[in-house]
C-alpha cells in the first residue's frame, strides 16, 4: 500500500497510526519522544525512524498531529529535507490559521502540496475510522489524499483555501468546548438539587441536548475515576486561547468563549490541567457560588 508518514504519535496521532495500519497502509512514524513512537510501532507494526526528514523521505503522503503551534513550527522546520515533489502533506493539528500559512512556503518550495486537515472526534472515533475531517487547500491534492483521509473518517469536507480547515476547526471547538462547560455546569446543578448523576445524564442523553459530544463523553462525566483521559483540560485552554485570538483578529464577538476560558482557567489553577476535560464537573462540585 501507499507509504504514509506520521509525525507525532500522541493520543490522536498514535490512534491514526493504528487505524491506517488496519486499513492496510505501510506507515513510518516519528515522535519527539522516541519511546512513544516505539510503543505505537510495537502495537501496530509501523516502522520508527529517527528524524522527521527520514519519515518523509519515501512517503507519498504525510500527516502531522502535534500538540500546538510551537511544535508544528519546529517540526516543519526540521522536516524540510524530507519534503519532495508529488508529496501531499496533511497538517491535522489544532493550530492557528496563520501558522498553517507560515509553514506552507517550505512545503511548496520542495514541490509538495500542503493541506490543513484538522479533525473532529476523539480517540475512540479515530479508532473506528469515523472522524469528520475539514480540509483547506488545493482540491486536486485533496482528491489524491482521499484514500488516506477516508481510512480515518466517515466524512471529509473541503471547506476552502489553505487555512480554512484550521479556521473551521477553531469554530467547531468553540462549540464543543461550550458544550463541555455547559454539560459540567448542568450536571452539577442537577446533582446539587438532588437528582442522581446517572439519572440526570440519562435525561441529557435522551432529549434535545443529546449531541454526539454529550453521548460519547457520558462515561467520562458519570464515572471520571474509571475513564481514561481523552482530551486534557489544558488543551481545552489552549484551544480557547486560539479561538479568542482568531475572534479578535476578525472582530467576532464571543462573550461565551471568554467566560468559558475564565472558568477553565480557574480549574487549571486548581491543578487539574492534565485531567480529562470532564474534570471541570469535579472542580465545580467543590465550588459554592454563594461564597
Amino acid at each position: 500500500m501507499t507509504p504514509v508518514a506520521v509525525l507525532g504519535t500522541g493520543r490522536m496521532g498514535g490512534a491514526m497510526v493504528g487505524t491506517l495500519r488496519r486499513a492496510g497502509f505501510d506507515v513510518v512514524v516519528w515522535n519527539r519522544e522516541r519511546a512513544k513512537a516505539d510503543e505505537v510501532a510495537a502495537a501496530t507494526g509501523a516502522v520508527v525512524v529517527g528524524t522527521p526528514g527520514d519519515a518523509l523521505a519515501e512517503a507519498e503522503f504525510a500527516l502531522t498531529s502535534l500538540a500546538d503551534d510551537a511544535a508544528v513550527e519546529v517540526v516543519y522546520a526540521d522536516a524540510v529535507e524530507g519534503f519532495h515533489p508529488g508529496q501531499v502533506v496533511l497538517e491535522m493539528s489544532t493550530i492557528a490559521p496563520p501558522t498553517v500559512l507560515g509553514i506552507a512556503p517550505a512545503v511548496r518550495a520542495a514541490g509538495a502540496a500542503l493541506l490543513d486537515a484538522p479533525v473532529s472526534g476523539s480517540v475512540p472515533v479515530v479508532e473506528r475510522g469515523e472522524l469528520l475531517i475539514m480540509v483547506g487547500g488545493d482540491a486536486d491534492a485533496l482528491d489524491r489524499a482521499r484514500p488516506v483521509l477516508e481510512a480515518l473518517s466517515s466524512r471529509v469536507i473541503h471547506v476552502g483555501e489553505l487555512g480554512a480547515g484550521a479556521t473551521t476547526k477553531l469554530a467547531v471547538n468553540a462549540l464543543v468546548h461550550g458544550l463541555g462547560v455547559a454539560l459540567a455546569e448542568s450536571l452539577v446543578l442537577a446533582e446539587r438539587a438532588g437528582v442522581e448523576r446517572s439519572t440526570a445524564y440519562e435525561v441529557f442523553a435522551s432529549g434535545a441536548a443529546a449531541a454526539p459530544f454529550v453521548l460519547y463523553k457520558r462515561a467520562a462525566f458519570e464515572r471520571p475515576d474509571e475513564t481514561p483521559v481523552a482530551f486534557r483540560l489544558d488543551l481545552v485552554a489552549k484551544d480557547l486561547d486560539l479561538i479568542l485570538a482568531l475572534a479578535e483578529r476578525v472582530g467576532a464577538p464571543m462573550p461565551q468563549a471568554v467566560s468559558n476560558r475564565d472558568e477553565i482557567g480557574s480549574a487549571l489553577a486548581a491543578g487539574l490541567g492534565e485531567r480529562d476535560m470532564s474534570v471541570l464537573a469535579e472542580y465545580l462540585r467543590g465550588v459554592d457560588a454563594r461564597d
